[in-house]
């Protein structure tokens, strides 16, 4: 932690040997300049709406997926903003801590200590929490805990590493978890990546490759419609023509037919086929109505949403 201008800011520093010397990433966080609204994550309105409803929940396990560095603890750190109230008893178990909450109660793990995610949360369940968040689900004894946790009546907020909604259900599956357990304690999964927002004042039309405007033609939008936007770069935006960064999300909600295809444990893909049916925005659809308003470019959608096919 270093003090800079009169501000705190928490660097996370990795650093590993290569044949040409030292390899070194920061990762900085300026924690006076988070605004922890989940208004202004970049949510449309009817996946916020849905979202809101289920962090509602008196229990359950929501996940939120996504690779790091993907806004996936902000995202967590929102929601507990918005349910948390005096009332309300929520603990975390983190690895670290990157934000600290006002009237929620945070652990550190401390494997030296032997303090891991697994011994912290057999500990707080003991604490009469009606909302735990844990940092990361790692393995097998964390998720089961979790589940535990859901079925005695806890709203649990944990994230996973996994390309796109349904294939957390996968990943967990694999893991050990038993389908039954998972149909009836998982709620509603998340994932989520960060794309760059354009900078507002270097926006030039640009025309896509006809098999991405064709793709982009979706929900019946009319051609007329769809206007896309490339950047170019200029003094306000440092030359980079972006400015910002906001989120596109991809929300599965464990509804019964839902749940039906974890019992017969269907693989990801019909649980995404489904879902879709069910009013499901893919990353990429959520990727393009940010394009359709002028929010960020295909560029950056096609970038952090290579794993998606062309439809």
């Amino acid at each position: 932690m270093l003090r800079v201008k009169g501000k705190e800011i928490d660097f996370r520093v990795s650093t590993v040997p290569t044949i040409h010397g030292e390899s070194i990433v920061l990762r900085i966080l300026d924690k006076s300049s988070i605004v922890l609204d989940i208004l202004k994550l970049g949510f449309r309105q009817d996946t916020l709406g849905a979202f809101q409803r289920l962090i509602e929940h008196p229990h359950g396990i929501i996940l939120v997926t996504g690779p790091t560095g993907s806004g996936k603890t902000t995202t967590l750190y929102c929601a507990l903003e918005k349910i948390n109230s005096p009332d309300k008893k929520i603990i975390t178990v983190e690895d670290p801590v990157e934000y600290q909450l006002k009237g929620i109660n945070q652990i550190q793990v401390k494997p030296a200590i032997n303090l891991t995610f697994a011994n912290a949360l057999r500990s707080i369940v003991r604490q009469d929490p009606d909302v735990i968040l844990i940092g990361e689900i790692r393995d097998a004894e964390t998720a089961d805990i979790a589940i535990h946790s859901a079925l005695t009546g806890h709203l649990v907020l944990s994230t996973l590493h996994t390309n796109d909604a349904p294939s957390a259900i996968t990943r967990l599956i694999n893991m050990g978890m038993e389908d039954y357990l998972l149909s009836s304690t998982i709620i509603g999964i998340l994932a989520q990546r960060l794309v760059r927002t354009a900078c507002p004042y270097c926006q030039v039309p640009s025309t896509p490759d006809p098999a991405i405007f064709r793709e982009m033609k979706m929900d019946g939008m009319n051609p007329e419609e769809i206007r896309a936007f490339d950047v170019k770069g200029c003094p306000q935006c440092a030359h980079t023509g972006f400015w910002g960064r906001v989120g596109i999300f991809e929300l599965l909600q464990v509804t019964e037919d839902i749940q039906k295809l974890i019992l017969e444990k269907k693989d990801s893909n019909l649980i995404k086929e489904r879902a879709r049916k069910n009013g499901m925005r893919t990353l990429r659809q959520d990727g393009w109505l940010k394009v359709r308003d002028g929010v960020t470019t295909v560029s950056e959608v096609l970038r952090v949403t290579q794993e998606e096919q062309l439809l």
